[in-house]
């Protein structure tokens, strides 16, 4: 079977099952837009477990069905393109790392996916060695800014595996000015679970940025402080509001 036959199924099953009102449900959360057939997860996982039953279904295949759904656009093709290659990141760490890095160029354009895209295949591929921190550096810079999102993203589950926080930390280091909204609430996400799990090492980075990184980050790093943790980690008065104020005190 080709790749494109097996594709054509896949959209015939999405249109078969399309609901309008799952669409109106998600599209909430999507600021961007949200192009979809409407399928639940039951669904996705049930097409994504028949073609991977399909005799003959080898890894290049994979890549190449993949592929083709990525370019799409529709939010289910590519849910369902990153959990047919995340059946293969056992054995084809490496290859996997090179098509995802493609993929932010054309296929990966919401926080939803970015984040689907981290848990099933990023992290894993890092935990297992198989991609380094250094394979992301160049991420930092992408113009598509959930490319850059994925690298916070991507670290919260290294927390569990005995990684070094202050490596994780300095490894973000450089992305704390960064201008999008989507980038600030990776960092901030990843920051709240490296908080809970060694406050004495993140708080010294929390401090350090406090008073140039945007506040959005923040919020999320701070959603399981009590008010007085909190107190911190506040913005401090520009100088300029500061000295104002002490030359009014002075006139007086």
């Amino acid at each position: 079977m080709e790749a494109k036959e097996v594709v054509e199924d896949i959209r015939d099953y999405c249109l078969e099952n399309a609901d309008a009102e799952v669409v109106k449900k998600y599209s909430t959360y999507f600021r961007e837009g949200y192009d979809a057939y409407g399928l639940t997860h039951e669904k996705i996982s049930f097409i994504v477990k028949k073609v991977l039953n399909i005799p003959n279904m080898y890894p290049d295949l994979i890549f190449e069905i993949a592929d083709l759904l990525i370019k799409s656009g529709k939010y289910e093709e590519t849910s369902i393109a990153i959990l047919l290659v995340a059946s293969l990141k056992k054995q084809f760490g490496n290859k996997i790392f090179k098509e995802i890095s493609n993929w932010f160029t054309y296929g990966i354009k919401n926080w939803a996916h970015c984040d689907s895209l981290c848990t099933e295949l990023i992290s894993p591929l890092l935990i297992n060695s198989d991609i380094s921190l250094k394979d992301l550096e160049s991420w930092k810079t992408s113009k598509n800014k959930y490319q850059r999102r994925s690298i916070p993203v991507s670290l919260i589950k290294l927390l569990s595996h005995k990684y070094d926080i202050n490596k994780l930390l300095n490894f973000i280091d450089s992305m704390m000015l960064d201008k999008a909204r989507e980038v600030h609430q990776g960092l901030g996400w990843f920051l709240r679970e490296a908080w809970t799990k060694d406050k004495q090492k993140v708080e010294p980075f929390l401090i350090k940025w406090k008073d140039k990184s945007i506040r959005l980050i923040y919020q999320y790093a701070q959603e399981r402080m009590t008010k007085e943790e909190k107190e911190k980690f506040r913005k401090e008065k520009r100088k300029e509001t500061e000295n104002l104020s002490t030359d009014l005190e002075t006139t007086n």
